[in-house]
């Protein structure tokens, strides 16, 4: 198949009130080029009542009817995600009929992994027959459904975008890794050959956002300077570093809110955010320990990379370096909306988008649903 301009959408579980939209050209297994990329801001209001969607999400936790704002919410941001689109079509020089699909990954509301005799359960906001309607643009959604019901993780999707982005590096050698950092971490390590692996680290940057928040103290900690200047607990560190999800075998993933500010309770505010800084990365530590082969090197993409106490702490508590993605050349912010364009094009091809050793899938499935 010849290469073709995909765009790919994201918006995070740490509801940062950005779109990511970027355009890829691609065949869905190499990357042709890069195209124009930008944040389009939600309004203030969708903000807020995803803020709401998330809340009621976690109460309804996949008993009984869905919520009634889920049907809200999905219209709003699908009618905002697709303005966002065209926006950037128009800005990039080109017409909706020069792109060949749009990977809309929607709004995750609730993950629930499988567990011992029970299917895990995965919820995305997006109306992909909506944004094909006003976009005119043919629309692959609901990217990780198929992989749930077939009994595989639904998650993490970004390795075979990660693996695309090696190869063009050519970190080919099993020593460099991909680690995400968005609300969940999530690593992506390939041999170079046949061997793919990916799963979900620990928590990232949701924990500490919410912890501030909490406070009344902005939305993040901003550069980390809460956490620089912290003192970590040690000893609720090698506690919190116990838990039995950072030792369990991969295939596993996390939802949201598996991990929860709380674990810094009662410690103040620059304390807490190091405690927290230092747990992330501690357990990005014994996740590269999990790997069949513990890379020297992980290039970091996510909104994490933008935060200093983060990456000094890949290298002091995980005991690796840590780059940026800009570095090698990668765009660190796109880098998630630029990997469900690609994958927007294996549901075109009907290409597989999990494998057993990143979801736990039971073969290498292909997922999404196709409005066109």
């Amino acid at each position: 198949m010849e290469p073709l301009w995909a765009i790919g959408l994201m918006t995070g579980t740490v509801l940062d009130g950005n779109i990511d939209v970027a355009l890829l050209r691609t065949d869905g297994e190499n990357i042709e080029s890069f195209g124009a990329y930008t944040l389009a801001p939600y309004p203030q209001s969708i903000r807020t009542l995803l803020e709401d969607t998330l809340a009621q999400a976690r109460i309804w936790n996949f008993e009984g009817p869905e919520p009634a704002i889920f049907a809200e919410a999905e219209e709003a941001l699908t009618r905002a995600q697709s303005a966002a689109v065209l926006d950037l079509v128009k800005q990039a020089g080109l017409t909706p009929d020069e792109i060949g699909v749009i990977g809309f990954h929607g709004q995750s509301v609730l993950h629930r992994a499988p567990q011992p005799g029970r299917i895990g359960a995965t919820r995305q906001l997006g109306d992909g027959a909506l944004m094909h309607k006003l976009t005119g643009i043919r629309v692959a959604f609901d990217f990780r459904s198929a992989d749930v019901r077939a009994g595989g993780q639904g998650a993490p999707l970004a390795a075979l975008y990660h693996q695309a982005l090696l190869r063009r590096i050519d970190a080919t050698d099993g020593k460099t890794a991909v680690l995400n950092l968005g609300g969940v971490a999530n690593v992506t390590w390939w041999d170079g050959k046949d061997h793919l692996v990916a799963f979900d680290a620990g928590p990232a940057n949701a924990p500490i956002n919410d912890f501030v928040k909490d406070l009344g103290l902005g939305d993040m900690d901003e550069n980390g300077q809460m956490a620089l200047r912290g003192t970590v607990d040690e000893a609720r560190l090698e506690n919190l570093l116990t838990h039995p999800y950072l030792t369990t075998p991969y295939p596993k993933s996390l939802d949201r809110f598996d991990f929860l500010s709380t674990m810094a309770e009662g410690l103040g505010a620059e304390d807490g955010a190091a405690t927290l800084t230092a747990f992330t990365t501690g357990a990005v530590g014994k996740a590269l320990d999990l790997l069949p082969q513990r890379p020297e090197r992980l290039i970091v993409c996510g909104g994490g990379r933008h935060n200093p106490a983060i990456m000094a702490m890949l290298g002091t508590r995980a005991s690796v370096e840590a780059l940026p993605a800009e570095d090698v050349g990668w765009r660190g912010d796109a880098v998630e909306a630029e990997c469900f364009a690609l994958l927007a094009v294996r549901v075109l091809r009907g290409l597989p988008i999990s494998f057993p050793t990143t979801t736990g899938a039971p073969a290498p499935l292909t997922g999404g649903i196709l409005a066109a």
